[in-house]
């Protein structure tokens, strides 16, 4: 089962769960979730999902009643950031040093990469189609819930004026319901460097047949020792094939442990 969370006290939220609603024509159910109305539908995969809102932000949801039988969970919501750039984008959450923002501190959600890759190729074909003046992206690993079920966040931002934005939310929901349908298994990698914004990565995603589970920025790398390289590796749906380095975006400090920590692993790296 499919699970999509959206917050009553997120506006970009609830403008793409009202485009969710007619892309996978959901009916209102008789079943509470938090004290709020469920919505379910069946995919074209035969696979039932439910739409269901919080009355708490969505990187509170740690300790939600999430149902055993779980296969994903997608959050849909906003996205903040100070430039105020209109952006569609997407990511894990976890907490790869203390949890500022929710979720556990040094701990990751299983990564779904393949979905997320089907989600950021559908938002870009999404903003193409509708003309919309958007930059699409991934972004690191950030922010709560830190789950043990593979989990990802399909965000619209960043400024109310992106929010409030109804062509912008379904292109979010669109790349939404791509994630949950998604049945092609991509190669995984683990991204390391750059900025929280990575668009190496995200230029490499869209134009190859490789997608990305956790990224880990430049900024985070501090708290990036042995047991999270291990755990971002083991919590990801997909094996990882390859750990790629942005190279330019990792401090010359931070290059030579990283490449002995990474050595211990026996993968495949590479630089960009």
């Amino acid at each position: 089962m499919i699970f999509f969370v959206a917050s009553k006290a997120d506006l970009a939220g609830l403008n793409i769960a009202k485009s969710l609603l007619k892309l996978l024509n959901f009916r209102e159910t008789d079943e509470k979730f938090c004290g709020n109305t469920v919505y379910s539908a069946i995919t074209q995969n035969s696979e039932e999902a439910k739409l269901v809102f919080t009355d708490d932000e969505p990187v509170n949801t740690q300790n939600l009643p999430y149902p055993k039988n779980l296969r994903m969970v997608i959050f849909i919501s906003r996205h903040s950031s100070r430039s105020g750039t209109p952006t569609l984008s997407v990511h894990t959450p976890g907490n790869i040093g203390e949890a500022a923002l929710g979720g556990l501190p040094r701990k990751v959600s299983i990564s779904p990469a393949s979905a997320m890759k089907a989600a950021l190729v559908e938002m870009k074909k999404s903003r193409d189609e509708m003309d919309l003046p958007y930059e699409v992206s991934y972004e690191c690993t950030h922010h709560g819930p830190s789950l043990d079920i593979p989990a990802m966040f399909a965000e619209l931002g960043s400024s109310p004026e992106q929010w409030r934005d109804v062509k912008a939310a379904e292109a979010v929901a669109r790349g939404a319901v791509a994630a949950a349908v998604n049945r092609e298994i991509y190669p995984a990698i683990l991204g390391i460097g750059g900025q929280h914004y990575n668009e190496k990565f995200t230029r490499i995603a869209l134009t190859s047949n490789v997608a990305f589970g956790h990224m880990i920025p430049k900024y985070a790398l501090p708290n990036f020792d042995e047991y999270m390289l291990r755990q971002c590796i083991i919590k990801t749906v997909e094996r990882i094939e390859k750990i790629l380095f942005d190279w330019k975006g990792i401090r010359g400090a931070d290059k030579e442990q990283l490449i002995k920590l990474l050595k211990t692993m026996g993968l495949e790296m590479d630089k960009v």
